[in-house]
């Protein structure tokens, strides 16, 4: 007798690259509520590629989190207008600042601070282009 079988391919390789988006998910869900607690590290990112990691390894994870009340509207904006809220933005820019200024701090040698720099600065460019979404009402 035959067993069941899911119909999606990613959902049928039991071991290898969907353990791969399991954890990668399970890591980035882990930061993201990590970022909840200390104001120090970003939110969103995290949970973007959390929700994204899941979609390819749990049906069940990745709906978790898309129906969740904090990280769904995040997830959501995301989808429908490749959107950050302002203040998420301005909380990702502020948080590379930082870093680059503790490097500096730390007397980082400067080709690395030059590197530092430069992927951040392009990180920074990404998040502050993205549009802010729709505009929310004071009871959403």
């Amino acid at each position: 007798m035959p067993s069941e079988r899911p119909t999606d391919p990613m959902m049928t390789r039991v071991g290898g690259l969907r353990l791969l988006w399991l954890a990668l998910g399970g890591v980035a869900l882990f930061a993201g509520i990590v970022g909840v607690v200390l104001p120090v590290v970003p939110t969103t990112p995290f949970v973007i590629l959390a929700a994204f990691a899941f979609s390819k390894s749990s049906p069940r994870l990745h709906a978790y989190l898309t129906d969740h009340p904090r990280f769904g509207p995040m997830i959501a904006d995301w989808r429908a207008h490749g959107a950050i809220a302002p203040r998420y933005k301005a909380m990702a820019v502020s948080m590379m600042l930082v870093a680059l200024l503790i490097s500096v701090a730390l007397s980082v040698p400067p080709r690395l601070l030059l590197i530092q720099a430069l992927c951040m600065g392009g990180a920074a460019a990404f998040v502050l282009s993205r549009p802010n979404g729709p505009r929310r009402t004071a009871g959403k």
